[in-house]
This record gives C-alpha cells, sequence and structure tokens, in this order.
C-alpha cells in the first residue's frame, strides 16, 4: 500500500493506448492510491466511461461546461485537490496543447489551471514522435518542469515498430511512487556514466566506439523510477539522455572523469560508459592534411585515466556500491571476474558485445553479473529490462 492515502488525477487520452489505462487504474488503487478520472471526448472512442468508473470507483470527469461542477469551478478544485496529475496516455495533440497553454476542454483546461505537478505517459506513432513539433513541444514541456515515463519502443498498432509505446502500467506506477517521493531509492544519490568518449585526433576527427548509450540511458531512467536522485554523466551517445535526471554532457574521458568527481559523494557510482583506454597524446590543434607524400600522420598515445579504478579506490568519498561494466567479446566471464579484482570495484556487469551478438549498439541485452559471491547469468532481454533488474538490485544493496 505505497500510494495509500495519494490522490491521483488521471487525464486518459485518445489513442489505442488507453486500454493500458484500465490496468494502470487497477495498479494504483492495489497500492492504496485514489485515481479520479477524466477521459477526454477522443479518449472515449477507445475506453467507456463506464469501464472506467467500475475500476476507479469513482465519476468520470469529461465535460469542461458541466454546469453543476462549474457552478464551483469544478475544474480548479479538480487540477488542485490532486497530490498528482498523471495523463496517460498523453497524445502528441495533448503534448501540443500543454506547451502552447491552450485550453479547449476540460483535460487542457485543468492542466493549464494547475500548480500541481504533471507526469506524461506519451504514446502516438513513431513518426509522430519523432516529427520536430513533438521534439519542440517536449522539450518546452520538460523545461517548464514536466516530468516523463517513456515512451518504450516496440510494434505499434499501425504495424509500426519504434518508440512510441505507452509505457508499461507498472512502469508508469514506479514513476508515479518516484514522483511523490515514496520510491525505494528516495534520498538516495546515485551516479550514472553512459555512452561512448571521442578522444580527439585534430579538430575534425576523433577516436570512438560503437556504444550507443542506450544501456546507460536506460539503467539512469530505471534508478530515477525508484525515487534516485541521478546524475547522469554522458558522452555523445545516440540516444536521448531520459528526463528527470541531472544531465552533465562531456566528450571525452579526462571530462568525464572531472564531472565524476565533480558529482561525489553519492551513494553509488554506475560505470555504465564505454570510456576510450587510449587518448591521442600528439593530437593536433588544426586539421592534419594530406602532405602529397602518401604517409599517413603517425599517432601517439597515452592512456586514459581508468575512472573506475580512481572511484572504487578511494578512500573516505567512495560510494558504498561500485559497479563497473566489461563489454568483451570472448572468454566473458574470465575476463570480468578479473576486471572486477583489478579494478576494485564491488559488481561487475558483463556482456558480449562481439558483432554476431548483435548487443552494442542494438536494443538487448545479456548479461552477467559477477560480485563478490560469484556469477550469475540473466537471460537475453531488453536494455531496458535489464536496467530495471539491476535497478532493483541496487535499491536492495542499498538497504
Amino acid at each position: 500500500m505505497m500510494l495509500a492515502g495519494r490522490k491521483i488525477l488521471l487525464i486518459i487520452g485518445g489513442g489505442i493506448a488507453a486500454y493500458k489505462a484500465l490496468d494502470l487504474i487497477r495498479r494504483l488503487r492495489e497500492r492504496g492510491a485514489r485515481v479520479v478520472p477524466v477521459l477526454t471526448e477522443a479518449g472515449a472512442q477507445f475506453v467507456t466511461p463506464l469501464s472506467v468508473a467500475a475500476l476507479a470507483g469513482e465519476a468520470v470527469h469529461g465535460a469542461l461546461f458541466d454546469l453543476t461542477a462549474e457552478a464551483e469551478m469544478g475544474h480548479i478544485q479538480l487540477s488542485r485537490s490532486a497530490d498528482l496529475i498523471v495523463v496517460a496516455p498523453a497524445t502528441a495533440d495533448l503534448l501540443a496543447k500543454m506547451a502552447h497553454g491552450l485550453a479547449g476542454d476540460l483535460a487542457s483546461t485543468l492542466l493549464l489551471a494547475t500548480d500541481t505537478q504533471v507526469l506524461l505517459a506519451p504514446a502516438m506513432n513513431v513518426r509522430m514522435w519523432d516529427h520536430p513539433a513533438t521534439r519542440r513541444n517536449l522539450a518546452q514541456l520538460r523545461s517548464d518542469g514536466i516530468l516523463t515515463v517513456g515512451p518504450d519502443e516496440g510494434e505499434m498498432a499501425c504495424g509500426e515498430f519504434g518508440p512510441g509505446r505507452m509505457a508499461e502500467p507498472l512502469a508508469i506506477v514506479a514513476a508515479i511512487t518516484a514522483a511523490l517521493g515514496q520510491g525505494p531509492l528516495t534520498g538516495r544519490h546515485v551516479l550514472v556514466t553512459s555512452g561512448p568518449t571521442f578522444e580527439p585526433i585534430d579538430p575534425v576527427r576523433y577516436i570512438a566506439n560503437r556504444s550507443s548509450g542506450a544501456q546507460g540511458a536506460a539503467l539512469a531512467r530505471a534508478l530515477a523510477g525508484l525515487g534516485a536522485r541521478v546524475t547522469f554523466v554522458t558522452g555523445p551517445a545516440q540516444v536521448p539522455s531520459p528526463a528527470g535526471v541531472q544531465v552533465v554532457a562531456v566528450e571525452t574521458a579526462a571530462e568525464m572523469l572531472a564531472a565524476v568527481k565533480a558529482a561525489l559523494p553519492a551513494d553509488a557510482a554506475v560505470f555504465a560508459a564505454a570510456v576510450a583506454d587510449w587518448r591521442v597524446a600528439n593530437a593536433a590543434d588544426h586539421k592534419l592534411k594530406k602532405d602529397g607524400s602518401g604517409r599517413a600522420p603517425v599517432l601517439e598515445f597515452a592512456p586514459n585515466p581508468d575512472i573506475l579504478a580512481s572511484v572504487a579506490g578511494m578512500g573516505a568519498g567512495r560510494p558504498r556500491l561500485v559497479v563497473g561494466f566489461a563489454a568483451e567479446t570472448d572468454d566473458v566471464t574470465a575476463h570480468a571476474i578479473a576486471k572486477r579484482r583489478a579494478k576494485g570495484c564491488d559488481w561487475i556487469v558483463a556482456n558480449d558485445v562481439s558483432a554476431a551478438t548483435g548487443i552494442m549498439g542494438g536494443d538487448e541485452n545479456e548479461v552477467t553479473v559477477i560480485t563478490e559471491s560469484g556469477a550469475e547469468s540473466w537471460p537475453r532481454m531488453t536494455k531496458l529490462a535489464v536496467a530495471r533488474a539491476l535497478a532493483a538490485r541496487i535499491a536492495v544493496a542499498l538497504g
């Protein structure tokens, strides 16, 4: 009953994902929350007021010009009496209305009239999600302090595949719990590094690797969903940074180390970044040119700082839990066990990133978690599922 006594105003937008809102209501009520539903006109095309009311145990609100309610300024009372306003599904239309302050129906009026925290669970076609207008609207809403959860990647009702699926009800419940300050990691600070590093050769060229940053971003998102205050130090990743975390963007390993040190102290530190082992010691300050000789320039390499070992080896100020990642292409478990000992960290999360696995840059991962007590292999799953499982384990370890 972790949400006992909490009042959630749930706005159900118009999209096929509205059917998930019914399960969300059930999950919230199982945890003791009171759910007051607002069903948009478009939402009522996908789920009925009767089914929503039956699950919520509350009257369904839908009309802005309800004479009885509006005689008492009902839309103002609704918008400010809840502990949290949740929009699920949050359609592209609702995002646009919110971003531009429009108030043409009950849902948009509630969202404009409120001073209560708002959590959005976006859901739309992948092309709508990727459209520049939607990206602008979402950026505006996030800068306004609006929280988001999802969307997930997967197959759409329209048959297309990609980002845009509404987050699953339990993920939304976790985000609600975190927003209300009641997650198992509430009050904890977790540092996460992610993405590749770019080591310059000259002002135009650099050395990098194939890391997309997807696993680190998913982990930061999962930890924030459990209530943690997350500092997310990321190299130039191919995936967007998650909402609800403090993002520190870096490029080189040296910049990442400086950002990590600045973010400490932390209760836990998870080093999911694929940091370059070497940098170019003789990087040029101008673009290198062909000289007509046919000879390539000679690059001299120097070792980069070992960020994981530096933090794991700290005395005072060391995080209680230090977790490293080991991307290997052969003898994965043996190399990971040796790495954990050499670095002095508490856990190593190892995976096989050889080309045949499709893991580096892909949507799935298959990991082995190495701890002092041994190695535990997990089945192949989405990177988000790996992140949620690892975040749950971190929450248990921090008590």
